[in-house]
């Protein structure tokens, strides 16, 4: 299944929802014939929480309006695009030729399955209760609760999740000696502990929001024996499940340690007959697991790109799939987090050197470390001569 990404910025200044509506207006006009939409990811700069709900109230609006029973997945978090924009919007598209796809709701989440011979996919966006802002171990079990029952809705489970993005509220805030990521991390251990039962993890990416409460994206996949699930891990990096306890935020001097690593690979490699997608996790300036280029900006964009070259190697990816020689590798969507907006020129120009023409949104977002400045994920599709 080729997927078509697209980021859009406004054609010129306005306010949130005007500018908003400027990058639908797009994604109606780019829309091709013969192609349904799937998710909707919108960026937006606004002053808190309640407004995120307000906005959000008019956005499902707006979609639903202009894409009726066909609404696709969509999530919206206050994480601003470069300035002088208020919003950014990725829209991600498939031609629909030989698949069905199928709009549907759980609980007033949108969510798109596809269907194709003996496999069926899900994506979702937006899955949070957005009952505790102020909360995050309730925010991201209610968010966890939600994922586990829309799945087993379509007769999934974690064990199908191959992607999945985890919004944090005020990732990096630390009260009475717990870190909000930590506490996520303890969260998704629990659920993965109870509710997957197959070796790995999928590819993820855990991001800050400027708001509180954890939202979840995520896509699944259940196949006959059609496609392997490989999991891509750099040589240069200790895997994040595998991470020493010193590098993890817990709690202090309570005697007990709540500290399990992040779980997710580094990469997942998605492999059928003749084509395979690769899914590259938010990938920082770590090597090992030690954070490279403290305040240096392109350094650490520099070290980011190494590592993401790290887990698309040719020669790796060709034995892994056992195609041989590969007659495309082309990355097809990029995603950039930038801590500070001072650094988002920085970082564009290194990115478009080395990607000039992938889709690719920058927004600004705390990564996961304090000293952490930039991260990038990415997909990429991969074919056989």
């Amino acid at each position: 299944m080729l997927k078509n990404y697209f980021a859009y910025l406004p054609s010129e200044q306005g306010s949130v929802v005007n500018e908003w509506e400027q990058c639908l207006e797009q994604v109606v006009q780019n829309l091709s014939p013969g192609c349904k939409l799937l998710k909707i990811n919108v960026f937006a700069d606004l002053p808190g929480f309640s407004s995120l709900l307000e906005f959000r109230s008019k956005i499902r609006k707006s979609i639903i309006d202009s894409f009726g029973d066909q609404c696709p997945a969509f999530n919206i978090t206050i994480n601003p695009p470069e300035k002088p924009w208020k919003v950014s919007v990725e829209a991600v598209s498939v031609k629909s030729g030989s698949i069905e796809v199928s709009y549907k709701f759980f609980k007033s989440i949108p969510y798109i399955i596809i269907n194709s011979p003996s496999v069926k996919e899900l994506w979702a966006g937006g899955v949070s209760s957005f009952l505790y802002p102020d909360d995050t171990k309730k925010s991201a079990e209610e968010a966890f609760n939600l994922m586990v029952d829309l799945l087993a809705e379509e007769k999934m489970s974690l064990n199908d999740l191959v992607r999945q993005w985890n919004y944090i509220g005020d990732i990096l805030n630390v009260q009475e000696g717990v870190q909000n990521y930590q506490i996520f991390n303890e969260v998704r251990n629990e659920y993965y502990h109870r509710c997957r039962n197959i070796p790995g993890y999928p590819a993820a990416t855990a991001i800050g929001m400027k708001h509180g409460g954890v939202i979840l994206d995520f896509c699944s996949l259940k196949s006959e024996g059609i496609v392997k699930t490989i999991p891509v891990n750099n040589p240069d990096q200790v895997n994040a499940y595998e991470y020493d306890q010193q590098v993890l935020k817990g709690i202090e001097g309570t005697g007990k340690m709540m500290k399990h690593p992040p779980q997710f690979e580094r990469a997942l490699l998605l492999t059928s007959v003749n084509s395979s997608i690769l899914y590259i996790s938010g990938t920082a300036s770590i090597l090992g697991q030690e954070t490279i280029g403290h305040n240096d900006i392109k350094a650490q964009t520099i070290v980011t790109l190494k590592n993401i070259n790290k887990l698309t190697d040719k020669e790796r990816i060709s034995q892994i799939t056992g195609y041989g020689k590969l007659s495309s590798f082309d990355y097809i969507s990029l995603r950039v987090y930038v801590k500070n907006q001072k650094d988002f020129p920085v970082v564009r120009s290194i990115c478009k050197e080395y990607f000039p023409t992938v889709p690719t949104s920058f927004i600004e977002a705390d990564i996961c470390r304090d000293d952490l400045l930039v991260e990038i994920e990415a997909e990429l599709l991969i074919k056989d001569k």
